[in-house]
């Protein structure tokens, strides 16, 4: 079986953009029974020079869902920062980026693969060449996992009680069913 760029790519976000979800989750909940308030996050960093749980979130969706966007259409060009909200507001961004991966269909995002693109990275203004999976792989995922983990960072420092297998979420694991019928 081969995997598609489909597969590399939307059920990959969806697994990490529920289980930040859920530690989002976890962060009410522990602020209900501590007394603090979910919106003492929402500034809150690791480091002084690094930027705050609210951008960790934004960055999460648009790796992910303006990640996506960019394979199809050849640039990257994520709307505006909002900037600080509502903690809760945070979470119900989650949930939109959650929606709109869903949207995502694999025969559409498979028609991508091998697509050759020239993306500006970061702030650089030259572009470098990919190709749809090497952009995925290079650029998005690296990019996306990496504010991924600084947001389930900053929960844990600030001492909401997640651990490892929160943040891996939901593994996509076969079933017996699966395994019996790849014998056969």
């Amino acid at each position: 079986m081969t995997t598609s760029l489909f597969d590399l790519s939307v059920p990959t976000y969806l697994q990490t953009v529920r289980s930040i979800g859920a530690c989002l989750d976890n962060a009410v909940v522990h602020c209900s029974e501590t007394g603090i308030d979910p919106d003492d996050f929402v500034e809150a960093s690791l480091v002084s020079d690094m930027a705050p749980f609210w951008f960790q979130i934004e960055c999460v969706d648009n790796y992910s869902v303006w990640g996506l966007d960019a394979l199809r259409h050849g640039a990257f060009n994520p709307p505006d920062l909002v900037g600080a909200i509502p903690f809760s507001e945070l979470r119900s961004r989650l949930a939109r980026t959650e929606a709109a991966l869903l949207e995502f269909k694999p025969d559409e995002v498979n028609a991508w693969s091998g697509k050759h693109l020239n993306m500006q990275v970061h702030t650089n203004p030259q572009t470098s060449a990919f190709t749809s999976e090497t952009y995925l792989l290079s650029f998005l995922l690296p990019n996306f996992y990496f504010h991924a983990v600084i947001a389930y960072d900053i929960l844990r420092t600030r001492g909401v009680p997640i651990g490892k297998s929160d943040f891996e979420g939901q593994l996509r694991v076969l079933d017996t069913a699966d395994l019996a019928g790849a014998h056969h």
